[in-house]
């Protein structure tokens, strides 16, 4: 039988198996196998509309014209937005437009460039 890690936020040693993650019934954190070193946030990767697979700093092209809430104004199809930033959330996608200012976007409507 495999030995079970150890919590890694508790460091209980009653730790087990749930389907593909690993659960403390102590402190309930749950994480997946593999991840106990802190490593969780590089299992999330974010992909664009063709599939390709975004990084921080990486330029995108909207593939849709986009309505910006509380204004009345668009963000046209083919606008280039350089040096994304990723993050945690339905808008996955941290940026600066030109002529719009500081924006969020989701990965499912823009295509790297």
């Amino acid at each position: 039988m495999n030995e079970l890690p150890n919590c890694p936020q508790c460091s209980s040693v009653y730790t087990y198996e749930d389907g593909a993650q690993l659960v403390c019934p102590e402190c309930g954190h749950e994480w997946t196998a593999g991840a106990e070193n802190g490593n969780s946030e590089e299992l999330k990767v974010v992909k664009d509309a063709n599939g390709n697979v975004l990084n921080d700093g990486d330029s995108v092209t909207v593939i849709k014209d986009l309505k910006v809430k509380g204004s009345s104004s668009v963000l046209k199809i083919g606008t280039k937005v350089k040096n994304i930033r990723l993050v945690e959330g339905d808008h996955d996608i941290d940026c600066k437009i030109d002529g719009f200012g500081a924006m969020k976007l989701k990965s499912e409507f823009v295509r790297k460039a």
